[in-house]
């Protein structure tokens, strides 16, 4: 939002111009007045009641649900009324599904009784299902109908339905036999018959499915709709491309949150309050600052070694960086490959093998420069770690290979093993696989230590 038009529409408020107002943003586009209202939220109701009401049901839907719920609180009773009458059914049901029972209650209470039916059949469905981004706005037309009657059918009801790019043929009975693109309807003859056109391959929706279905199969299928039916293969509506990028911007947000070790946030970062920003952090870091304890268990048990050759002190946070960070980079590749569908539960051996062989040779990489660093460092101070120092650099350079190995057979696997438990796999966040391999790491570190340096420092 360019600045000069929020100094000019401050100008008009200040002047409590009206009528300027609204000509100043009806000039605009939609997506410019949503920009403005995240620039002066203080006027976001008084924007959506100055506009027209077909843009201002444009500028609602596409708003946050915080924005909303401070419109719906400012802005007039007849106003708002409309704007709910009129959004689209499955933009209507999202709105619904965030606001309290009594609230919605009433809203659906003003409602006409057709949207009435239409809203609460929606509600019925998992928050988090399918059924919830459907709307049953569609273009659906018999097979048996002509080019020219579906045609004058789409002319008399396309208005109303939320796209006309693909139309749908169901039987009497109401069950999908097809979806044909508008082109290929544009196309045909005059007198064909749509049922000619179908060859019957076509992709469907189950209204009871998770949401992260249907945006693996939009992505996978390249289209702008899909139609969804119920078990018994009956066209309930269709999910729209918009509604699916929405919910899949929710989604990465949520994974970003949980592989940075938080509760995915309710609402923007501004607008969320000191308090819940706490409540949403203070759980995961307590369990990891529990977890990074087992690190100081794990150094006391060692503590004997370490007080005998103090020399492997130093290299503790090379170890615990070295093994966290390859964890750290295994489970955001898994996490992200199984959001993309790339990887399922049954691939697990293949990633198993795959990180096996990765881990070493990355641990063997680094174990090297282990190697090196300490051969350097005696080069230029041949006191720095003593007449042992091929020791101590083989249990640095050897123990870096198999925490990295370690990290990264860890970091891969657990996302998995969530996903079969019927968890999230971004709960095993970096931190959390970071934290875990710190403590592993320490006791395979010391383990070699006592392997090389017994009966020469240890």
């Amino acid at each position: 939002m360019e600045e000069l038009v929020v100094e000019e529409v401050r100008e008009i408020l200040e002047r409590e111009d009206d009528k300027a107002l609204k000509q100043y943003l009806d000039e605009l586009n939609i997506s410019d007045v949503e920009a403005l209202i995240d620039e002066l939220p203080q006027c976001a109701a008084k924007f959506i009641d100055t506009i027209s009401l077909n843009r201002a049901v444009n500028v609602f839907r596409i708003l946050d649900f915080p924005t909303q719920e401070r419109i719906i609180k400012k802005l007039s009773g007849n106003k708002l009324n409309q704007i709910i009458k009129d959004l689209p059914p499955d933009d209507r049901t999202a709105l619904f599904g965030e606001m309290k029972g009594d609230v919605v209650k009433k809203m659906i209470s003003l409602l006409p009784s057709e949207e009435r039916k239409e809203s609460l059949a929606l509600l019925g469905y998992n928050e988090y299902s399918i059924g919830r981004l459907m709307t049953p706005d569609y273009i659906a037309v018999k097979p048996e109908w002509s080019v020219t009657r579906v045609l004058s059918h789409i002319r008399r009801y396309g208005k109303n339905s939320e796209t006309i790019d693909v139309v749908y043929v169901i039987d009497k009975d109401g069950i999908l036999l097809d979806d044909i693109r508008i082109r290929e309807v544009l196309l045909a003859d005059p007198d064909a018959i749509i049922g000619e056109l179908t060859d019957k391959r076509f992709i469907a929706l189950k209204a009871n499915d998770p949401q992260e279905d249907a945006i693996n199969i939009f992505r996978m299928n390249n289209r702008v709709a899909l139609p969804v039916v119920d078990e018994n293969n009956i066209l309930l509506g269709i999910v729209t491309v918009d509604d699916i990028l929405w919910i899949a911007n929710e989604e990465y947000t949520e994974d970003m949150h949980k592989i940075g070790g938080t509760e995915a946030l309710d609402e923007p970062y501004l607008d969320t309050s000191i308090f819940n920003l706490v409540r949403k952090r203070v759980g995961w870091l307590a369990i990891l600052m529990l977890g990074e304890m087992l690190t100081a268990t794990a150094m006391g048990f060692f503590e004997g070694q370490i007080h005998k050759a103090t020399v492997l002190a130093l290299f503790i946070p090379l170890i615990i960086s070295c093994g966290g960070n390859s964890g750290s980079q295994a489970s955001t590749l898994i996490i992200q490959a199984m959001a993309l569908g790339e990887v399922t539960i049954k691939d697990w051996w293949r990633v198993m093998r795959r990180e096996l062989t990765s881990g070493f040779l990355l641990g063997f990489c680094l174990g090297i420069i282990g190697f090196a660093r300490i051969f350097f460092w005696h080069l230029a101070w041949p006191n720095a770690y003593g007449e042992h120092w091929v020791l101590i650099a083989l249990t640095i350079s050897v123990s870096l290979v198999f925490v990295v190995l370690w990290g990264s057979l860890s970091g891969s696997m657990l996302p998995i093993i969530l996903k079969r438990l019927g968890a999230d796999p971004a709960t095993s966040s970096a931190p959390f696989v970071a934290t875990l391999v710190d403590v592993t790491g320490l006791i395979i570190y010391f383990s070699f230590a006592l392997l090389f340096l017994k009966g020469v420092l240890l």
